[in-house]
């Protein structure tokens, strides 16, 4: 009898297979999970590489990337400086877990600078199995993520869009521009009639519709808006805003700031500026956030249930995940929350 001499061959690797194929490891798994945008001649070239080397995947490990991992992603697009400055996702996060934690379920918080940045990460969370769904912020125009998604076979849930789409379920209001359209109607209540508006990103929908809402309503009046600045929701850019308005000519008597975080800044650069709120100038916000009730004055604000929405999108998003949920409707319209920071236009008796 004669002993062995070697020890026996090693299994080859998925590595290998990537090396043999010129892609990386990802792409080997997308090929064999049937995920991601694989060609079909690099899908068959990996196919190749990977028969000719006798490699497949493991059972076991196929079973773990195709079992649930009861975890979420929320992808934000957005500065880090931004983001910290602004508690409307710390609100929305709060309706999210509220729904995720009592099911056993985590949520992933990802923070990516770029559009390019944004769907390499779903694919990577796709082709890794990392989480069972994803919830996609800031709807913009000929928004490319819904389809990415369904490609990928990742469940998601669109925030804030106002349009249907077949590609995946949205939460949104149905109309982002009735808390708008109020808060001119009150300020014209007021007397008010040289009314601007700082706004967010013209990219996103939720801007261009709000922006639409705040001019129709001043036309509808005969009037025309006194300014319409467009910010990336930056303390520093909501100050330069207000700073610029409050240099012009015949200054506005009342801005409309789209979220509360800039509206406190409008509020503190109009005080630094020796005016007052609101005999010199009144101030609306948009979000209705708990520091706004704090400030002095109190912060006239529009209300758009960002914990409700919050929590509707995760009940939506656990239904498409397998989840036996009710209640994935999110019902309702922004509503105008009057307090001390709007009065009578300067010079009309209050």
């Amino acid at each position: 009898m004669t002993a062995p001499t070697g020890r026996a061959p090693r299994r080859p690797t998925i590595k290998a297979v990537a090396a043999a194929a010129g892609v990386s490891t990802a792409a080997v798994s997308q090929a064999f999970n049937h995920k991601g945008r694989l060609s079909e001649p690099t899908r068959r070239r990996i196919l190749a590489a990977a028969a000719e080397l006798g490699w497949s995947p493991s059972a076991p490990a196929a079973a773990l990337r195709n079992a649930r991992t009861r975890s979420l992603a929320l992808v934000v697009r957005r500065p880090t400086d931004v983001l910290g400055a602004d508690p409307h996702f710390s609100e929305l996060i709060t309706g999210i877990e509220g729904e995720l934690a009592p099911r056993g379920y985590g949520l992933l918080l990802h923070l990516v600078s770029g559009l390019r940045e944004e769907n390499a990460l779903y694919e990577r969370l796709a082709a890794e199995g990392r989480v069972d769904g994803a919830v996609l912020t800031d709807a913009r125009d000929e928004d490319a993520r819904p389809a990415l998604l369904a490609r990928l076979r990742l469940p998601a849930v669109l925030l804030g869009s106002p349009d249907d789409t077949a590609v995946v379920p949205r939460v949104g209001l149905s109309d982002q521009g009735v808390g708008v359209a109020a808060a001119v109607e009150h300020l014209l209540g007021l007397g008010h009639r040289r009314v601007a508006y700082v706004a967010g990103p013209p990219e996103l929908q939720h801007t261009r519709l709000r922006r639409a809402a705040f001019e129709q309503s001043l036309t509808a009046a005969g009037l025309r808006p006194f300014a319409v600045l467009h910010t990336d929701f930056s303390e520093r850019m909501a100050v330069g805003a207000t700073e610029a308005l409050l240099r012009a000519h015949d200054r506005p008597t009342a801005v409309v700031y789209a979220n509360d975080s800039m509206a406190v800044c409008g509020i503190g650069t109009a005080q630094r500026a020796g005016l007052r709120v609101p005999a010199d100038l009144s101030v609306v916000g948009y979000d209705n956030l708990p520091l706004g009730s704090w400030l002095h004055p109190r912060l006239t604000t529009v209300d758009q249930q960002v914990q409700q929405v919050g929590a509707a999108a995760a009940r939506l998003l656990l239904s498409l995940c397998g989840e036996d949920v009710e209640g994935t409707a999110l019902t309702g319209l922004p509503r105008l929350v009057v307090r001390a920071s709007t009065g009578p236009a300067p010079g009309r008796p209050a």
